[in-house]
């Protein structure tokens, strides 16, 4: 299994942006296809997008398309979720994850298509 911790998190203020990182350790050496989740209080966990092992496909939510960006550098073993005119309703945890499903199973979005977590990382957007 693969290990992963994401950072960046933080206080942004509407309109704002925020670049997270998602750093894996462990069986790196295979070719995951990862995704960003994200869950606000009280709400279920929420697909955001995903990325091929590669980096040649992506995939985004209708909520955070043409918004959110996802890249990865494979030499560094980290995938990255930029954020761009956030809104107070992208407040919340974001954590990735690490499948070595097909990619049209990953890119469902379904969280039992993933086997591998991060803990989270905050994100608030408020004035």
């Amino acid at each position: 299994q693969v290990q992963l911790v994401e950072s960046g998190g933080g206080l942004v203020q509407p309109g704002g942006s925020l670049r997270l990182s998602c750093a894996a350790s462990g069986r790196t050496d295979s070719r995951y296809t990862m995704g960003w989740f994200r869950q606000a209080p009280g709400k279920e966990r929420e697909f955001v997008g995903v990325i091929s092992w590669n980096g040649v496909l992506t995939y985004y939510a209708d909520s955070v398309k043409g918004r959110f960006a996802i890249s990865r550098d494979n030499a560094k073993n980290t995938v990255y979720l930029q954020m761009n005119s956030l809104k107070p309703e992208d407040t919340a945890v974001y954590s990735c994850a690490a499948t070595q499903a097909p990619w049209a199973r990953a890119a469902s979005g379904l969280v039992r298509e993933y086997g591998s977590w991060g803990q989270g990382t905050q994100v608030t957007v408020s004035s």
